[in-house]
């Protein structure tokens, strides 16, 4: 397959252009920095400078590729929430489906699937309810901005391209994102859970999440939103506990609410207020997840970076 991949140097894009390559896939990343990423990548993947506004310097590459998959957007967590930051956060994520969309439309062979991420956020604060891809969308700012980056490649089904979305949960790897900023004070024996701890945390594996963006690619009936979360979502304090002990440390130092509110301020959100989401789709195609269950899945990601 040839692949393209906004955003593969983040998180969940890494990871999946690493796993591509090494099946003796071609894999292009668009970068604004395609140098300074170079190194992090085997020899073989094609790092392609882009502005992040349009198509200029590599729409030719979506005529007839196998996947463009949309995981660009800038981190909801690089700071505390203001207006001018919240615009960057939408204007990262519209622009670059503005750019595969004019991409697909100038191609003569056009793409034969875009993979469009999305996030859990997309159905807002929704306390113990079972969340499934026909649950309706919040109306907090993460649950606009969610709709919003999922519409903005929706032109491409206009244009005969298969289009699945995929609603990420809370990706789990010892190489970024929340696991290594809760790893920290566990092992300073002062983790417990944060707020309350009765609030769903949607996690997954990032092998599971690589798996599942490979699975929706390779197969061709398959389209439509996804929730791409473990089929067993567990509470904050359950995976506080949980990661007490696979670390061997107490786990019953609970943040307040009101601390956190003060610390993060808006995006305190991401933190206080869980879905618990299911991969109903998924599940449903056959899909197999590698780790349901939490403490195997920490065992194997804190295993493998010791």
């Amino acid at each position: 397959m040839r692949v393209i991949i906004t955003g593969g140097t983040g998180l969940i894009g890494s990871a999946l252009a690493n796993d591509l390559f090494k099946d003796h896939h071609e894999v292009f990343i668009l970068s604004r920095h395609p140098d300074k990423y170079k190194s992090s990548f085997p020899p073989g993947v094609h790092h392609i400078h882009w502005n992040a506004v349009n198509s200029k310097g590599w729409g030719h590459l979506a005529d007839d590729i196998d996947a463009i998959v949309n995981l660009a957007g800038e981190n909801l967590a690089s700071g505390r929430w203001n207006h001018e930051r919240k615009n960057r956060f939408r204007d990262s994520r519209l622009n670059a489906g503005e750019a595969i969309v004019e991409a697909v439309k100038r191609v003569s062979n056009k793409p034969h699937m875009v993979i469009q991420a999305s996030a859990v956020g997309y159905y807002g604060p929704t306390g113990n309810e079972e969340i499934h891809e026909d649950s309706p969308p919040g109306h907090d700012f993460l649950a606009k901005l969610c709709l919003e980056w999922e519409d903005s490649t929706a032109p491409v089904e206009d244009m005969g391209v298969r289009r699945a979305i995929i609603r990420t949960g809370i990706p789990l790897t010892p190489k970024g994102g929340v696991l290594p900023r809760f790893l920290l004070p566990f092992r300073l024996f002062l983790g417990g859970p944060l707020g309350s701890g009765n609030q769903w945390f949607p996690w997954l594996h990032i092998n599971d999440q690589v798996l599942a963006i490979r699975y929706l690619i390779e197969n061709e009936n398959l389209s439509g939103p996804f929730n791409l979360s473990a089929s067993e979502p567990v509470t904050n304090r359950q995976f506080a506990r949980t990661l007490g002990q696979v670390l061997n440390r107490p786990s019953f130092l609970r943040v307040p609410s009101l601390a956190l509110k003060l610390l993060f301020g808006e995006m305190a959100t991401i933190i206080l207020d869980g879905q618990r989401q299911i991969p109903k789709r998924l599940l449903e195609t056959g899909f197999k997840f590698q780790f349901s269950k939490l403490e195997p899945a920490l065992r194997n990601l804190l295993d493998r970076n010791t």
